[in-house]
């Protein structure tokens, strides 16, 4: 359920950006106007050649160029990210679902900031691409807090090596956003604190004073090593108890 719910809103929020990508490629009057009186001022003080010169670099401006930087910050940015999935997410969450959707984010964010910073856009569709974002936290379903940092790493990730940087300062950005995702999500550092929910029917140890034999029971029925518990919810009627268990790795 979960996996249809995080690729359908994935595939939508695709959709929209690409139809916001393809608006901002349609040409502004005002820009073509500040181009117009632009061309006629240096019309009016120069000669012919050098009219055409100047014309031909206020169009070269609006032009897209996809030159050798491009696919070196595309290839920075896929090596991080790739870095990240295998030796941090992957090994830890086990998911290959989500794995999809962050890769497929960052790189429609890497080719839009690139399209972006390359192309005057207006403000309507600007606003209109970051309501996308927006909305998907509020909009979408089946997705943990952990993951959704995971997906905000991505976008930043290509939103940062869209815009073109030295290739060494975006290695180095990169590589700051991938050992500190490191050192916080492994066993580096700190201890990895799992938790799980369960149902308890024992609702007479959930009490401050049984405490311990609490953890001691759900120690033996789930066979991990809890260390602390907390009580979420409590059912008098059913006599049933919901526990968030906590355990290190």
């Amino acid at each position: 359920m979960s996996t249809n719910c995080v690729t359908q809103t994935s595939s939508r929020l695709i959709l929209l950006l690409f139809i916001l990508l393809s608006f901002s490629f349609l040409p502004a009057p005002t820009q073509a106007q500040s181009t117009n009186a632009a061309a006629a001022t240096v019309a009016a003080s120069d000669d012919s050649e050098t009219v055409k010169v100047k014309v031909e670099k206020m169009r070269e401006k609006e032009e897209i160029e996809i030159t050798s930087s491009f696919f070196i910050s595309l290839g920075i940015d896929l090596v991080a990210v790739l870095l990240i999935i295998v030796f941090i997410y992957h090994p830890n969450y086990k998911k290959m679902d989500t794995i999809f959707t962050f890769i497929l984010f960052n790189v429609v964010i890497f080719l839009l900031t690139f399209v972006l910073n390359k192309v005057k856009m207006s403000m309507g569709a600007a606003f209109g691409l970051f309501a996308v974002f927006s909305m998907l936290r509020y909009r979408t379903e089946g997705i943990g807090i952990k993951d959704m940092t995971y997906l905000f790493i991505f976008v930043a990730l290509g939103l940062l090596s869209g815009i073109q940087m030295n290739p060494y300062e975006s290695g180095i950005i990169c590589g700051i956003i991938f050992i500190v995702t490191l050192l916080l999500d492994t066993k580096l550092i700190l201890k990895k604190e799992l938790s799980k929910q369960v149902k308890f029917e024992k609702i007479e140890l959930v009490k401050p004073d049984k405490r311990d034999e609490l953890v001691a029971e759900l120690m033996d029925r789930t066979g991990l090593p809890v260390h602390r518990v907390v009580v979420d919810q409590m059912d008098y009627l059913r006599d049933v108890a919901d526990i968030t268990i906590f355990y290190y790795e």
